[in-house]
């Protein structure tokens, strides 16, 4: 309920209705008493003179009391009409009890029949409800006479999906404030009992799969989603058909963002490229990380880039006894800080510029701020960038690694996770073959340290990350295309980033040393497709407005991503639905070391050597870098 304050002046004109509804609501149960006689019989006619001020008193007062008087009519709906139904019920209640407390005959014209009473009581509620709808009803119609004078043209035509409560809030929020809205005009429900029926006047004409067909026959500008408890995937399949009619996308909040305390219940946004390839949202257990994060001085490395930052975010709200940052770049970190200390008042937080790949820095990080638990998500990632520059991917990726895993085992940190990538896989690329290489270096310290747990974590794209896709697309289709796809056939495992974030904690969680944990990333999409739905998100369409063209894969790229090697196996089951453990593989550890140092030296220096020393680390790396052999050639010449 809208409340103002009570102001007599502005309340007399509803207090004078009341007067009027209540003394007809008695006098209309007197008619019906005495079998429609409207001339009363003179002894009921004389308690009623008597009476009806004090009974009109007595609701005046009650309304009064349950705030009749600072109510705004003008939106009342089924909670004020509850309002008057306990006013008018508690008004007649109090008249009745004083009617029958009069027992002599000095008080005796005050008593009606019961009738009369439980009859004005009901004409009251009646009465009363007419009028302060009525208000309502009036306000509205003149409001829509103007607005349609004005503004009837400019209207967006509006298709509802979901028939339940959340759409019918939303259909009657449209009406009440067309103009900024839009205009309902047809309703969209799976459930074919409310195929036919109407909501709040709007009719339901069908499910999901007549969308383009209603879309189009409705002449339908715009499309709103209003299913909060949707699951990702049904959300999904949902507006992947919306995309194809060319309507504008809006949708609400799914549930569990309406938790947050910053978002309204009727807050629509657009919809996003998240909404049509993102999945349920992940549930972590609590107890698990709280163990190993609570009250522990955390280090990420890499923190402020996409996945470093947003595990930051996470593990700030697990309330660690101190949060470390190290990142070379400083413009992202001091973003980062500013962030996080704006949104956890009590966070102890302390951010160092550095490099993973200058040791003795490293070696002073955790000489002095001794940390607990370390994320290392610190690496070049930008597979053609450095299948140019191969020795940088090697001596910040691998190189890097190796210092924070030493470091790790020399200073007892509890527990290490390597973020690793889906292109650690079979590589085709310097980029997955340095990441591989890593996962090594993981599981060769694990098994020979004896105060460090080491573990890594793989999964595949994620959205919305620095570099990625979509950001390119957009810039693309902003300038009005071509967009621009490698292949046709080529196809990505995406993930959210908070969902990587939270998922990468959780597996910190159930870490017992050694094991490479892969994600479960869902069903993979392919890129033009997403190219597609994101030209649509954009209201143009596909290859009439923005056109798409294919470039060719790219140094390193392949078609397809795999998460699991085929020397593996098949992956073990973990406590979390979406998280598998892939088994080890055995490697000569004496020979992986003089590998290592043999690659130390020529990194950089000697690139076709260094890649030569990559192939023999990894076997499953089929890259060639003819690219960057003959850089090597140019930096020698």
């Amino acid at each position: 309920m809208k409340f103002k304050r009570f102001s007599l002046l502005h309340s007399f004109p509803q207090m004078l209705l009341d007067i009027i509804c209540v003394f007809f609501s008695y006098w209309f149960a007197f008619v019906i008493r005495f079998e429609m006689n409207i001339n009363i019989p003179p002894y009921y006619m004389h308690s009623f003179s008597v009476w009806i001020p004090w009974i009109t008193l007595i609701s005046l007062l009650s309304f009064a009391l349950f705030r009749f008087y600072n109510t705004m009519w003008q939106f009342a709906s089924l909670d004020e009409l509850l309002q008057i139904f306990y006013g008018s019920a508690f008004s007649t209640a109090v008249v009745i009890f004083t009617g029958y407390l009069a027992s002599d005959s000095v008080f005796d014209v005050l008593r009606f029949p019961i009738s009369i009473y439980i009859m004005g009581g009901v004409f009251t509620f009646f009465f009363v409800g007419l009028s302060r709808f009525g208000i309502r009803l009036f306000r509205q119609r003149r409001r829509k006479s103007k607005l349609g004078q004005n503004v009837k043209g400019d209207l967006k035509r509006v298709m509802v999906i979901g028939a339940g409560e959340m759409g019918s809030m939303l259909i009657k929020d449209m009406k009440n404030a067309p103009e900024s809205r839009g205009t309902p005009i047809i309703a969209i429900d799976d459930d074919k009992s409310k195929r036919g029926t109407r909501i709040n006047g709007v009719k339901i004409v069908g499910g999901r799969e007549s969308i383009p067909k209603m879309a189009a026959r409705y002449e339908i500008d715009q499309i709103l989603l209003a299913i909060a408890n949707a699951s990702k995937a049904e959300k999904q399949d949902i507006l992947s058909l919306c995309a194809k009619t060319g309507c504008e996308l809006k949708t609400i909040p799914a549930l569990y963002e309406l938790v947050d305390k910053e978002t309204q219940n009727m807050s629509i946004r657009d919809v996003n490229i998240l909404d049509l390839l993102g999945r349920d949202e992940v549930h972590l257990n609590i107890e698990e990380i709280s163990d190993y994060l609570r009250d522990k001085t955390v280090l990420v490395t890499g923190g402020g880039g996409s996945i470093g930052s947003e595990l930051c975010r996470q593990i700030a709200f697990f309330h660690p006894k101190k949060l470390i940052i190290v990142d070379i770049y400083e413009n992202n970190a001091y973003d980062l800080q500013n962030e996080l200390l704006m949104k956890f008042k009590k966070l102890n937080l302390e951010v160092l510029i550095g490099s993973v790949r200058d040791k003795d820095r490293i070696n002073h990080i955790f000489s002095v701020c001794k940390p607990d638990v370390v994320f290392h998500a610190a690496a070049h990632k930008h597979v053609p960038l450095m299948e140019f520059s191969p020795g940088e991917a090697v001596k910040n990726n691998v190189f890097g690694t190796l210092n924070v895993a030493q470091a790790c085992d020399a200073y007892h940190v509890r527990r290490m996770v390597l973020i690793s990538t889906d292109k650690a896989v079979n590589p085709t690329n310097i980029m997955g073959a340095t990441k591989r290489i890593c996962e090594l270096i993981i599981q060769y310290f694990s098994r020979h340290s004896q105060y460090t747990e080491f573990v890594a974590v793989r999964f595949g794209n994620v959205l919305g990350s620095n570099g990625s896709v979509i950001p390119l697309f957009q810039r693309q289709i902003q300038a009005g295309g071509p967009v621009t796809v490698t292949h046709p056939e080529i196809i990505r495992y995406f993930m959210t980033i908070p969902e990587a974030a939270r998922l990468v904690i959780q597996a910190g969680g159930m870490a017992h040393g050694g094991e490479i944990f892969i994600l479960d990333m869902g069903q993979p999409v392919k890129i033009v497709d997403l190219a597609r739905n994101l030209i649509r998100l954009s209201g143009y369409e596909p290859d009439v407005d923005i056109k798409i063209t294919y470039s060719g894969l790219r140094p390193g790229e392949k078609l397809y991503e795999e998460l699991l090697l085929d020397s593996e196996g098949n992956c073990q089951k973990t406590s979390h639905e979406l998280i598998y453990i892939g088994s080890p593989i055995p490697f000569d550890e004496d020979r992986f070391l003089c590998q290592l140092e043999a690659m130390r030296e020529v990194a950089g220096v000697d690139n076709v050597k260094m890649i030569s020393i990559v192939h023999e680390l990894v076997p499953t790396y089929s890259g060639h870098a003819e690219e960057s052999d003959a850089l090597a050639q140019n930096e020698k010449a």
